[in-house]
């Protein structure tokens, strides 16, 4: 039986970095309630901060889309613990700092935390990076996370998808996220040929 299985409930954890995109984790909180997905949110300092720049919901608005809330200085937290089973770890959106952190393997946040032991149990860790341009230093960090078995993610619109507003283009990126993680949402169209 797998690690995934074994736990019995399909949970996630989802980590929200000061990175720009704020939209990506609460329409990734949205659907993942809409799926029945037990969701266990941490959200950086920074994280607030962005917030409060890009979204008109409150702290608590946002803590009301998740399952289970925790202090990102709270590194006994069960999400920081192998034995804890989930379904893997999303970051949206994942700042560079963030992926250094993961990178390096230094962890000083239940984040990365977090992050860190989603990789040593090999579970799926999608990084919804937001950055541009990246440098040198940017690209051996995402490198030595894609070696370690994360995957980097970059919300990058699919405007094969014809999307009609902001909303679609968000919900079909955040689909394509989730998906690595076995969850369809049911917002993406398969490719169809001719």
């Amino acid at each position: 039986m797998s690690k995934r299985a074994r736990h019995g409930r399909r949970r996630l954890i989802v980590g929200v970095t000061g990175a720009t995109g704020f939209i990506y984790a609460e329409r990734a909180l949205r659907l993942l309630r809409e799926m029945e997905v037990e969701t266990h949110l941490v959200m950086s300092r920074a994280a607030e901060l962005t917030r409060e720049y890009e979204s008109s919901l409150s702290r608590d608005a946002v803590h009301a889309l998740a399952d289970h809330v925790y202090p990102i200085a709270d590194v006994g937290a069960s999400i920081a613990s192998g034995s804890f089973r989930t379904l893997g770890m999303l970051v949206a959106p994942c700042s560079m700092r963030t992926v250094g952190e993961i990178a390096s393997g230094v962890t000083s946040t239940l984040l990365t935390r977090a992050a860190d032991v989603v990789l040593k149990e090999r579970l799926p860790l999608v990084l919804m990076v937001r950055e541009t341009p990246l440098n040198l230093i940017h690209l051996h960090n995402l490198t030595t996370l894609t070696e370690a078995g994360a995957t980097v993610f970059p919300p990058v619109p699919a405007f094969y998808a014809k999307p009609a507003s902001l909303e679609e283009m968000v919900d079909h990126s955040v689909s394509r996220a989730l998906d690595q993680f076995g969850l369809d949402t049911g917002r993406i169209e398969g490719w169809r040929e001719g």
